[in-house]
């Protein structure tokens, strides 16, 4: 056993360590928690002085828990995961690998967030919603429904993503933009407004600042204008398709030079 528990006039227990590990040292007092059910005996997992893991939480493996954080409900915690500034992950949500959710962010519902992923500042990740890879949310953004950022992307600001959307690679979807539906954003896009979406006959069309996302192939509106047949070739598109894509192309070029430039 690696702790004991005293009791605490919340009615929750403060841990106290019975021998050495990682920064811990015997004798330190940690955080509170409702049982042994709560921290792992087993790993360099601990919960520090100021954070709470309560109700059936549990925090395992090398996973840390401090400053003011709060893990609670059924949520799990474990790998060599980081919960702490002020930040909250609860209900059935899961921080694992070597992610990290602080300041003030809340992970919650069924959420994942995992890999090397960092939620933080004032972000909410719930739902069924996934952050993970190298991705980050901050600011005040939004991620819900069954939504994914992953990659590389960085979504801040007062953004939202939801519904089945996903961001990915190098993307950057920020300032008051909305991402939802079946929209994909990826590679190097850059949102600071509402994307367009489009249910179109072979593949789905996003349209977001400077790029528009058709199937895999994401370009520049100038490429596409120039290149939409040849690439929709390619992807054996029939000519009656190819022509349709193309007006469509043509048609979202007029409005964001009419309306964004």
């Amino acid at each position: 056993m690696k702790y004991e528990l005293i009791e605490h006039e919340s009615g929750l227990f403060r841990l106290k360590a019975l021998k050495d590990f990682n920064d811990v040292k015997a004798g330190d007092l940690g955080g509170l928690v409702s049982s042994e059910s709560s921290l792992s005996h087993d790993g360099d997992c601990w919960v520090y002085s100021n954070a709470r893991v309560f109700d059936d939480a549990r925090v395992y493996d090398n996973a840390r828990v401090y400053d003011n954080a709060r893990v609670f409900g059924n949520a799990r915690v474990y790998g060599n995961a980081r919960v702490y500034g002020s930040a909250r992950v609860y209900g059935n949500a899961q921080v694992f690998d070597d992610a990290q959710v602080f300041s003030n962010a809340i992970v919650f519902d069924a959420a994942r967030v995992y890999d090397n992923a960092r939620v933080c500042n004032n972000a909410l990740v719930f739902g069924n919603a996934l952050v993970f890879d190298n991705a980050e949310v901050y600011g005040s953004a939004r991620v819900f429904d069954g939504a994914q950022v992953y990659g590389n992307a960085r979504v801040f600001d007062d953004t939202k993503v939801y519904g089945h959307a996903k961001v990915w690679g190098n993307a950057r979807v920020y300032d008051t933009a909305r991402v939802y539906g079946n929209a994909q954003v990826f590679d190097s896009n850059i949102v600071t407004k509402n994307p367009i979406f489009m249910f179109l006959p072979e593949h789905n069309l996003t349209a977001t600042d400077k790029h528009i996302n058709i199937g895999c192939e994401s370009h520049t509106y100038e490429h596409w204008l120039e290149h939409y047949a040849e690439i929709g070739e390619k992807h054996k598109y029939s000519k009656e398709h190819i022509i349709f894509y193309g007006n469509t192309i043509k048609n979202l070029f007029y409005l964001r030079s009419k309306y964004v430039d």
